[in-house]
């Protein structure tokens, strides 16, 4: 008997004659088979999940089921809950959802022990991401009818997210500008080169050789040479856009791209961005999210390609009166999304608006605001700095930190996700308005077990 053998007989001899457990036999046979949803709770979010998702309108999913062709598909149902739950609770990886569906009994109860492979689960969440995305809003429509969206305060903020592609497959303008030269340079003289030797072998051999093959270095070239031409001239088409130009960076539009404007050869719509602290940089999207005071519920989520935040507080305010029929009755933002005239159009729709024109010091008590009504003779930008250094101003505005960011710590640190797993802009926006739902989905998840409501039946929340 090995060592091991031993000590297991030794211990359970000890055991049985200090201590009675309860019956345990891993192999024990059941005469009657069990319902999965015997193993978890009945308050479990895997049961809330599946409430929600059977009232959702997944018409655009269905649609691209309806011609019969080979083997029946997965109910897509089962897979818009199995995703769904996954990146609710921190596994978006198709790899590890298909690990989980096998050994995870809350996945298993969700997909009633379907078990999808991972390569089934990435091509359903591509082939339907943008049907994903839009859910956001109908998880939206089923918290502003559970009254966790009351518009009293919205705050806005972005993140930066980590693109799924390395920042050392970017070049910058002016190294694509230095590349382009040497490359056609190499390839004219590998050309040469290829033009003496076919001279010298049809002298030798005679002019029926065939040599229609390009030399490995020279295709090598020849095919860097043209992703980066492709990448120089996104960069000049962007360049050309003057009115994006302007707003995103703040200057004047040349139609020329900075030397150091950058491309990526994977992922070519992110950028390089500073990371959260700003100690370093990383290839990244920016992702946005307009977040109501009453319960944390994003009412607004958007991805843009610009490392600023300058130029989306109108857009997102925007987004949150089409997405709820109305606007708030104020908003908040720090410093990188003001400009005057956002300012001016938010408060001519009749928002109360604090948004910084300087960054603010959260560590400094500011000074405080002059006596009296604030005149009207002062510019945008100083009614704003005297309004924010009333009392009432620094606390609206401080509900910034307990809004956006708190959310955003939610989604990164809790559910750990840090990085999309698709590439492109349109792809990165379903994914990001997915996760937003998934967030939503907790937020609703969380008021029914605190009784602010209790049940959802029929498509309605009852209290």
């Amino acid at each position: 008997m090995g060592i091991v053998g031993i000590i297991g007989a030794d211990l359970n001899k000890e055991v049985s004659v200090s201590k009675t457990f309860r019956p345990y036999d891993p192999e024990q046979m059941f005469l009657m088979p069990l319902a999965l949803q015997d193993w978890l709770p009945r308050g479990h979010l895997v049961y809330f999940i599946s409430d929600v998702v059977d009232h959702l309108d997944l018409g655009a999913i269905m649609s691209r089921y309806e011609e019969e062709k080979g083997y029946p598909p997965y109910h897509p149902a089962m897979m818009v809950k199995v995703l769904l739950y996954a990146y609710c609770i921190g596994i978006p990886s198709s790899r590890k959802i298909e690990k989980r569906l096998e050994e995870d009994i809350g996945f298993r109860v969700l997909s009633a022990n379907n078990t999808p492979d991972f390569r089934t689960i990435s091509d359903f969440r591509k082939d339907h991401l943008r049907a994903l995305g839009a859910l956001f809003l109908q998880v939206l429509k089923l918290c502003q009818k559970a009254g966790l969206v009351r518009l009293g305060h919205v705050s806005i903020d972005g993140t930066k997210i980590k693109a799924n592609a390395s920042k050392h497959k970017a070049m910058s303008y002016k190294r694509m500008k230095e590349e382009e030269a040497r490359l056609e340079a190499e390839i004219q003289d590998l050309l040469k080169k290829a033009a003496t030797v076919d001279e010298e072998e049809d002298q030798r051999y005679g002019k029926d050789k065939r040599g229609d093959e390009l030399p490995g270095e020279l295709a090598f070239r020849e095919g860097r040479l043209k992703k980066i031409k492709e990448a120089k001239a996104a960069l000049e088409a962007e360049a050309r856009l003057e009115p994006e130009h302007v707003q995103a960076t703040g200057k004047k539009a040349t139609g020329i791209p900075e030397d150091k404007a950058q491309r990526n050869f994977t992922d070519p719509d992110s950028h390089i961005m500073p990371a959260p602290g700003g100690k370093h940089f990383e290839q990244a999207y920016n992702a946005q999210a307009a977040v109501d005071s009453a319960h944390q519920v994003i009412v607004a989520a958007e991805v843009t390609d610009q490392p600023s935040d300058r130029g989306q507080a109108l857009p997102m305010m925007k987004q949150v009166k089409a997405n709820t029929g109305k606007l708030p009755r104020q908003m908040s933002a720090d410093a990188g999304y003001f400009s005057s005239d956002a300012v001016k159009e938010l408060t001519t729709e009749g928002i109360d608006v604090y948004m910084p024109p300087d960054r603010m010091q959260h560590t400094h008590e500011m000074p405080a605001a002059p006596r009296g009504r604030i005149p009207n003779s002062l510019s945008i930008v100083d009614r704003m700095r005297r309004k924010l250094r009333t009392k009432q101003g620094r606390k609206r505005y401080g509900l910034r930190k307990v809004l956006p960011e708190p959310v955003f710590g939610q989604i990164k640190q809790v559910r750990g996700f840090r990085q999309f797993l698709l590439r492109g802009k349109q792809k990165v926006r379903g994914e990001w308005n997915f996760i937003c739902a998934g967030h939503n989905v907790l937020k609703l998840f969380v008021a029914r077990n605190q009784g602010f409501v209790r049940q959802f039946t029929g498509g309605e929340w009852a209290r």
